[in-house]
């Protein structure tokens, strides 16, 4: 990833699997560390973030694109994509300021090359994805696994022992 000016590290499973679920336990425990941690999630959805009403939405749906909206608290950019096609992560990186940050979490863009640990559950009975990605260093799991030993096992109950693991990684 060119664009990446800090480590980046992907959390990826099917859909339902608790990535962000996981996610939002790990953030506090590696800000209590110090880290400033961005995430970059990706969907397979169309989604608003701004509703109809509101002037941000009128302002999209009059033409204007990207549309920032900013308080004292937060700003968002909403941009419009000319293209049905699905975003690439790297490009997605030259947007997202890095300056302020230690570490990028991602959710998803599971067939890019870089940095990710899958996320597994036994029950919900989907395939592994790390025998098709090179790219999976780690399997974050609810069940004991046969894997190879060039990965690690994590376990999902865990988080601060995930957390452990990439604040060794970084």
């Amino acid at each position: 990833m060119q664009n990446a000016h800090i480590p980046l590290l992907g959390f990826v499973a099917a859909s339902g699997t608790g990535k962000t679920t996981l996610l939002t336990k790990l953030i506090p425990l590696l800000k209590k560390h110090g880290l400033r941690i961005g995430l970059i999630k990706h969907s397979h959805h169309n989604f608003d973030i701004d509703h109809q009403g509101k002037d941000s939405y009128r302002l999209r749906e009059a033409g204007a694109s990207p549309v920032m909206l900013v308080s004292p608290y937060r700003r968002a950019i909403i941009t419009e994509l000319t293209s049905a096609q699905e975003p690439c992560l790297n490009e997605q990186l030259t947007l997202f300021d890095q300056s302020e940050l230690d570490l990028v979490l991602i959710e998803g863009f599971k067939a890019e090359a870089y940095p990710k640990i899958e996320v597994h559950r036994a029950a919900l009975k989907h395939p592994l994805l790390y025998p098709d990605d090179p790219h999976i260093i780690a399997i974050a799991t609810d069940t004991p696994l046969q894997i190879p030993d060039y990965l690690t096992q994590l376990d999902l109950n865990h988080p601060q022992h995930i957390a452990d693991f990439i604040l060794t990684l970084l």
